[in-house]
């Protein structure tokens, strides 16, 4: 396993990482968490993702637990965890940034998880309705209280992140240093030109998910969602449509023998793909089964494998060109 820098942050991320998104406490465990994180970290994973969102507060829960059980030196590993759609329905505790709600909301995944802070803490998504500067301020206040060590955001428009930047710097402020966008082979918006300043020019990371689209660029989905998928679980309906689509489903057929030839599989060689970019920090992965671990976490074996003929061969495939 290599590490990355967070941009030009001081801390450095395993260029692949494990995040909880749908399958802690739906697909899995206490127990089954252990046993994948254990995988992951054996690996030479070091950071671990998660958010308050994530199964109501229950994935923090698997994953607290599942920490206690495995032990670990705190030093050793990293662990996210993003705030903005809230767990109750009052006004100002759902689908927002403002102060009173990350002020409090940080203390309650703090208690799931079972420690005394994390090491990054995301706004899950902007808020329209709070000022930036409202929320530059109670970010840097959790930081300077102890109970996290860097903030970021989460799919957040340029000209936003430019904007939470510039507030704190202006007044001396802890200032967000990474996005967690989405970054697939087909969803590669929040990697365009006009993201150009706040990757090159105020040096942010990446720290990405989806990198598999939901599992379609496994090959999994080309005859039809599995039982066992996500695609099949209940309440995860919306996914289906994308998992289903035709044009996309052809396009992953036309890259499986670009894996093959490789020696990859197609989840490795997509895995491998996000790592091509430079201000990718790392790339998130999931798991449902400790299988699915050991075949990603195998990924980092075709990281140099992507010549420039084969970059021109995915782009002509996809029908754009990377930015």
């Amino acid at each position: 396993m290599k590490y990355r820098h967070v941009g030009k942050a001081g801390i450095q991320v395993s260029e692949l990482s494990f995040g909880s998104w749908i399958t802690f406490h739906n697909q899995a465990d206490v127990d089954a968490t252990v046993t994948m994180m254990s995988a992951a970290y054996d690996a030479g994973v070091n950071f671990f993702d998660n958010a308050e969102t994530y199964a109501a507060g229950k994935s923090e829960e698997v994953m607290g637990a599942a920490l206690k059980k495995l032990g670990w030196r705190r030093g050793s590993y990293l662990i996210s965890t993003k705030l903005y759609w809230g767990l109750n329905e009052g006004p100002n505790e759902q689908n927002t940034l403002n102060r009173k709600y990350l002020i409090e909301a940080i203390d309650g995944s703090l208690k799931r998880l079972g420690m005394d802070y994390v090491d990054l803490l995301y706004c899950h998504r902007a808020d329209p309705s709070t000022p930036i500067e409202e929320t530059v301020w109670a970010m840097h206040n959790i930081i300077e209280r102890g109970k996290a060590l860097y903030w970021g955001t989460s799919e957040w428009e340029a000209a936003d992140i430019l904007s939470a930047i510039e507030i704190a710097e202006r007044h001396h402020l802890h200032k967000p240093i990474v996005e967690q966008p989405v970054y697939n082979l087909f969803e590669q918006h929040r990697m365009g030109p006009v993201y150009k300043p706040v990757y090159e020019d105020c040096g942010y990371g990446a720290t990405t998910w989806s990198p598999l689209a939901s599992g379609l660029l496994t090959g999994k989905y080309k005859d039809g969602i599995p039982s066992d998928s996500r695609g099949a679980l209940k309440g995860f309906g919306w996914l289906q449509d994308q998992l289903t689509d035709a044009e996309k489903l052809a396009k992953v057929a036309a890259l499986e023998p670009l894996a093959s030839d490789m020696g990859a599989t197609l989840a490795q060689f997509s895995l491998a793909w996000c790592l091509q970019n430079p201000y990718v920090s790392t790339v998130m992965t999931g798991a449902s089964r400790i299988e699915q671990v050991h075949e990603n976490m195998k990924a980092i074996e075709f990281a140099d494998s992507f010549t420039p003929d084969i970059m021109q061969e995915i782009e002509r495939i996809l029908g754009v060109k990377a930015d």
